[in-house]
C-alpha cells in the first residue's frame, strides 16, 4: 500500500514539475514590462512623431518621411522630434507593464487551465493571450496616446493649444469630461485585436531561431521581437492611421468629423487617396518598429531573466 502511495506523489510531483517549472511570480512580467517601455520610447519616438505627422497633417503639407524630416528640423530643431516625449516616457513605462504583465498573467492562466498537459503553450495559447494583451491595455493607451498625438501635432505657435499632457487632459476634461479623455478607445481596441500577429509570430520567430541557430538567448528575444512587430505593423497599420485621425479630432462634440469610427474610415478613403491614405506614414513606422521593439523586447526578457 505504502508503494502505491508513494508512486502517486511521485507522479503528481513530475506533473507539477513538468506542467509549472519553476514558474516566475506572476507580477514580475509587470516590472519587466516597465524596462521595455523606457528602451522603447527613447528609440522610437522621433520615427513615432513623423509617423503621426504624415497621418494626420493636410493633403499637401508633407512630399513624403523625407520632407516630413526636413521640415522639422528646419523649423523646430532636432527637439521637434521629441515633441510629445513626456506622455510616452511615462506612457510607455505604464502601457508595457500593463500589456508585458497581463500577456505573462494570460500565458500561465491559459497553459493551467487550458492545456495543463502539455509541456510547452501552443501556439493558439500565445494568439489568445496576445490578444487579452492588448484589449487589457488597450484601458491605459487610449488617453495616453491621445495626449501624445495632439501634442505631436503642434507644429508652431498658431497650432499650439496645449503646453503639456496635463493641460491637454485637463481640457478634454473640461470639454467633454471622461468620455474626452477616452474618445478613443474603441479604435485603440479595434488596432490592438491586431496583437493576435504580433504575438503569434513572436512565438514561431523564437521556436524556429532556436531550432535553427545557435544564438544566445538575448539575440533570439532581440530578432524575434523586431521581426514580430513588423508582422504586427504590416497588419495594423491601417488601423492605427484611423486611430490617428479619431484621437487629433475636435474634442468638442458639436464640431467633430467623426463621431463614429466608420466614419473616420470614409472620411480617410474619400479624402486621403483611397487606400493609400491608410498606409500614410507606414514608411516611419515600419523603420520604428523594428529597432524600438527588438531592444524593448530584449530588455523585458533580460530583466525576467535577471529577476527570476
Amino acid at each position: 500500500m505504502s508503494i502505491v502511495v508513494e508512486d502517486k506523489e511521485e507522479e503528481l510531483w513530475q506533473r507539477h514539475e513538468r506542467h509549472e517549472p519553476n514558474q516566475p511570480p506572476r507580477y514580475l512580467g509587470f516590472v519587466a514590462g516597465m524596462a521595455s517601455g523606457v528602451m522603447k520610447n527613447v528609440v522610437g519616438h522621433p520615427f513615432d512623431t513623423v509617423k503621426v505627422r504624415l497621418q494626420t497633417a493636410p493633403a499637401g503639407q508633407f512630399r513624403g518621411p523625407i520632407d516630413c524630416v526636413l521640415q522639422t528640423l528646419r523649423r523646430e530643431g532636432p527637439l521637434g522630434f521629441y515633441k510629445g516625449f513626456t506622455p510616452p516616457l511615462v506612457g510607455w513605462v505604464l502601457m508595457d507593464s500593463v500589456m508585458l504583465g497581463s500577456l505573462h498573467v494570460y500565458r500561465r492562466l491559459i497553459k493551467e487551465n487550458v492545456y495543463p498537459d502539455q509541456e510547452k503553450l501552443p501556439l493558439m495559447g500565445h494568439v489568445v493571450a496576445g490578444l487579452g494583451s492588448g484589449l487589457t491595455v488597450s484601458f491605459v493607451a487610449a488617453p495616453i496616446e491621445q495626449f501624445k498625438a495632439r501634442l505631436q501635432i503642434q507644429y508652431n505657435n498658431n497650432t499650439k493649444l496645449y503646453t503639456g499632457p496635463i493641460d491637454v487632459a485637463t481640457k478634454l476634461y473640461k470639454v467633454s469630461g471622461i468620455r474626452g479623455i477616452y474618445s478613443g478607445l474603441l479604435s485603440t481596441m479595434i488596432f490592438r485585436t491586431n496583437f493576435v500577429f504580433w504575438w503569434g509570430s513572436y512565438e514561431l520567430f523564437t521556436q524556429w531561431f532556436e531550432a535553427n541557430t545557435k544564438l544566445s538567448k538575448p539575440a533570439i528575444n532581440f530578432w524575434s521581437g523586431g521581426l514580430s512587430a513588423t508582422v504586427f505593423w504590416i497588419f495594423a497599420y491601417p488601423a492605427d492611421v484611423v486611430k490617428q485621425t479619431i484621437m487629433t479630432d475636435s474634442p468638442h462634440a458639436a464640431e467633430k468629423k467623426f463621431p463614429r469610427w466608420i466614419d473616420a474610415v470614409k472620411y480617410i478613403y474619400r479624402e486621403r487617396g483611397g487606400i493609400s491614405g491608410f498606409t500614410r506614414g507606414f514608411g516611419p513606422s515600419i523603420l520604428r518598429s523594428f529597432p524600438a521593439n527588438a531592444a524593448a523586447l530584449a530588455a523585458f526578457e533580460a530583466v525576467m531573466r535577471f529577476l527570476h
